[in-house]
This record gives C-alpha cells, sequence and structure tokens, in this order.
C-alpha cells in the first residue's frame, strides 16, 4: 500500500462516504450509486480510486460486481496515524 494514494483516496468527501456505506458490508455499485446524484461513470472513477489505494475489494459473482471494505488497509493507516501522534493525549502539555 502506498500512503500517497490512500491519502488521495480519503482527501474526497464522496469516497469517504462510499467508505461509511461500506462498513455496514458488501454493496453492488448501483447499491452504492443510490446513495448519490451522480452518473455511474462518476461513481465508477471514485471505486477505481478506493480500489487501487487498497482500500476496497471488488468481487465479481456473475453479472454483478461488489464492493467490500479493506479493513486491514484501514487499520495500517490508524496504526501510522497512532505512531504519528506519539504518546497518549495525557503526555499532551505537560
Amino acid at each position: 500500500m502506498g500512503f500517497a494514494e490512500t491519502f488521495k483516496a480519503l482527501s474526497d468527501s464522496v469516497r469517504r462516504d462510499i467508505l461509511m456505506l461500506l462498513r455496514e458490508g458488501r454493496m453492488s455499485a448501483g447499491e452504492i450509486g443510490s446513495h448519490f446524484d451522480m452518473t455511474g461513470a462518476t461513481i465508477s472513477y471514485h471505486l477505481n480510486i478506493l480500489k487501487k489505494a487498497g482500500l476496497i475489494f471488488e468481487t465479481k459473482e456473475k453479472n454483478y460486481i461488489y464492493y467490500t471494505l479493506n479493513t486491514s488497509v484501514v487499520e495500517e493507516v490508524m496504526l501510522w496515524l497512532s505512531e504519528l501522534k506519539g504518546g497518549s493525549s495525557d503526555d499532551q502539555g505537560e
């Protein structure tokens, strides 16, 4: 995973909203798109950026493509941010 791709993907509010939707479980592109007022091509663009960043998985079943959240990448980002922050919040300001 490249942090640059991950943070680029997370920089857009639509992509963050898509990730929040996928917390509930897998969804097709159509199901995801039904939550937004944009074209299918635009949803596809956002899904491709999330895939390249490793934040979502794509699974093909018959005529449908389903997307799921890749929690391991989310956990890796959270760990990195935690390490960046340093000690606990109790240590701040002392």
